[in-house]
């Protein structure tokens, strides 16, 4: 939780900071916003950067590692969308039961960057993004800002893509709205191997938050709230969650999506 000292999270500490004298005022508001420690000048360690362009999380320490920022309209996923004949026919939209025009109302109980959850909103689901982290939250929100004024995205994604910040076992079980058809659980876990393969953003998040440590805590609450299943997204060789066999399970190339019906 954020302290004195910065946002503390297994370990490691987060600053929010500009990069540019004139664009101290806007970071400012975002550690305002979001509770978060301001320091104008940062030489090592993790900082919430304010561009001209967006919101990034970088890691300053003398190493090459890339900023991690969300951005909607990333050549990635605007391919993914525009080639998504397939889409529906991905093993995620599958096991969040996406058929024809039924787009079921989705909870994302573990946000990170929103990219699962963004496919889902593009198949049409209604989405709601829950993430406890105020880093990860800010860079969220900055880029749904964003996406909001791209002249594709604008269009659709407000209404089928939202954010909650705050601790996804207390939300779900205060949960007050409308029963969502499916919850989305794609807990972090902790990777044996450094590999080219763990993508750099999970790098920084595992050293800037740890792992989830609770997560088994999740799927509990997760079925409370979840109206027809529950999705848990897991490395193809992990355990089942909190050990609880699903009711049948769909696998991709690299991970497995274990269903837990209703």
């Amino acid at each position: 939780m954020p302290n004195q000292s910065g946002y503390t999270v297994g370990g490691s500490i987060a600053w929010v900071t500009a990069e540019s004298d004139d664009l101290l005022e806007g970071a400012q508001k975002v550690a305002n916003d979001w509770g978060l420690p301001f320091k104008e000048n940062i030489e090592k360690g993790f900082v919430l950067i304010k561009t001209a362009q967006r919101l990034e999380l970088r890691l300053i320490d003398g190493s090459k590692t890339g900023p991690v920022f969300v951005d909607f309209a990333s050549d990635a996923l605007t391919y993914r969308r525009a080639h998504g004949g397939g889409l529906k026919k991905e093993a995620i939209a599958r096991a969040i039961g996406v058929k024809g025009n039924d787009a079921p109302s989705v909870v994302d109980a573990t946000a990170g960057l929103g990219r699962d959850g963004f496919i889902l909103a593009s198949l049409g689901c209604k989405v709601t993004l829950l993430e406890r982290s105020p880093v990860v939250a800010a860079l969220l929100q900055d880029g749904l800002e964003r996406a909001q004024q791209d002249p594709t995205l604008g269009s659709w994604l407000p209404d089928r893509l939202s954010l909650r910040h705050g601790v996804s076992i207390e939300l779900m079980q205060q949960w007050q709205d409308e029963k969502p058809d499916a919850v989305y659980l794609d807990p972090m876990f902790p990777h044996k191997k450094k590999s080219a393969l763990v993508k750099k953003e999970m790098r920084l998040f595992q050293q800037l938050l740890g792992s989830d440590s609770d997560a088994d805590l999740l799927l509990e609450p997760a079925l409370g709230i979840a109206s027809k299943r529950v999705v848990v997204k897991r490395p193809a060789d992990a355990p089942f969650l909190a050990n609880q066999k699903p009711n049948m399970n769909i696998s991709s190339k690299k991970h497995r999506f274990d269903v837990y019906l209703r």
